[in-house]
């Protein structure tokens, strides 16, 4: 009874579902027996943290597009704080929300909300960041992934001259010392941003290309939680002294956020590189296209970064939850890849695009994703 279509179910099942407490997902005017009007309908938006501009983006942009189509919308920020996260779920549970869009902070940390969720025939849709290890997750909207893992080591290699950024093969040999970077082991998105991109460097790492001189390569070695800059930071300035007081150089860092990013140059530069790429700073590569990383690419101080439209995102998000809403399934591009280690959970994939200096105004100016203004500002 967790998806409802007219007709799997009928009429009858429908109705006696609007009169349970918690009215979920196809819920219909008790009088009419016709589908509820959107604005008795509230959908609750739980997001992880105001910390990154990117998750403020996320956050306004679903809330507007469900207002947009009707709906009363209930937005929490959690401050990256995990049992603020359940508690503000489970009161949006309490209050009769219809349907949940979830970006998670611990995506293993949700067990007891989901239930109460699916106990009360609500839907809930994973935002961006899969949810693990329940069965009560309906839907999951995000990006390719592992294609973003990808390009950000795509990204490395071009940055590197190992390859040219039409793909083809570069003029650089190497050997490259390059050291890694990954995001919150808590963070499902992590494990498919890391191998994505080892599955891309591995060949050039065995050839000799690229040289992680740490040693360190193992996921668990080179996580970094809850994707704080600062920790990020002073893990690049141990690797330099433990790793690199012999006089030799990095060269590349595969970073998976463009914070991360910020750190691991802040870092590099207090070391004595740089400061920009042309005067000796490595190529540090990112992901979110955050303003004050675009700057920096625009500055020739960070090399790349990895594009996600959120607003696409947020629109998906809203698409889907009209979906449920209106008791039938929405429309998955993938039903094989997300399996949260108990059901594979139909997804939504969006595309993402690298940023280099010279695409910022095609992708990100022209798109109208930022100004030029703030481009030259560094601030939104």
């Amino acid at each position: 009874m967790r998806r409802i279509t007219i007709a799997a179910m009928g009429a009858v099942v429908a109705l006696g579902l609007a009169a349970c407490s918690g009215s979920g997902a196809g819920s219909t005017d008790d009088s009419t027996g016709a589908a509820a009007d959107p604005a008795d309908l509230t959908v609750g938006v739980a997001m992880p943290t105001q910390t990154s501009e990117r998750w403020i983006a996320d956050g306004d942009a679903v809330e507007k597009g469900l207002k947009d189509a009707g709906y009363k919308v209930d937005l929490q920020f959690a401050g990256d704080d995990i049992p603020t996260q359940q508690q503000q779920i489970d009161q949006m549970i309490t209050k009769g929300a219809d349907l949940l869009i979830i970006a998670s902070i611990d995506g293993t940390a949700l067990a007891t909300q989901l239930q109460a969720a699916a106990d009360a025939n609500i839907p809930v849709i994973a935002y961006d960041r899969l949810i693990r290890d329940s069965e009560n997750v309906d839907f999951y909207v995000t990006f390719d992934n592992y294609k973003v893992g990808v390009q950000q080591a795509t990204s490395l290699l071009v940055g590197l001259g190992v390859l040219n950024a039409d793909g083809s093969k570069g003029d650089a040999a190497g050997p490259f010392n390059v050291e890694l970077f990954a995001g919150s082991l808590d963070d499902n998105n992590a494990h498919f941003f890391y191998q994505g991109a080892m599955d891309t460097l591995q060949e050039y790492i065995d050839a000799g290309t690229l040289v992680v001189k740490s040693g360190q390569t193992d996921i668990e070695q080179v996580a970094t939680l809850r994707w704080l800059q600062e920790t990020a930071q002073k893990r690049m300035e141990d690797l330099l002294t433990s790793t690199y007081s012999d006089g030799s150089k990095v060269q590349g860092v595969l970073s998976p956020y463009d914070g991360l990013s910020r750190g691991i140059i802040t870092a590099l530069q207090n070391a004595g590189y740089g400061p920009t790429l042309a005067q000796g700073l490595p190529v540090v590569t990112g992901q979110d296209a955050e303003i004050a990383s675009v700057k920096l690419i625009n500055d020739d101080v960070q090399f790349s970064t990895i594009f996600k439209d959120t607003r696409k995102l947020a629109e998906q998000a809203v698409v889907s939850a009209q979906s449920f809403l209106a008791g039938e399934e929405p429309e998955a591009n993938d039903t094989e890849t997300y399996d949260n280690g108990v059901k594979v959970v139909p997804s939504f994939l969006l595309k993402s695009d690298i940023v280099y200096k010279d695409n910022i105004q095609s992708l990100l100016i022209d798109s109208g994703y930022w100004t030029e203004d703030q481009v030259a500002s560094g601030q939104a």
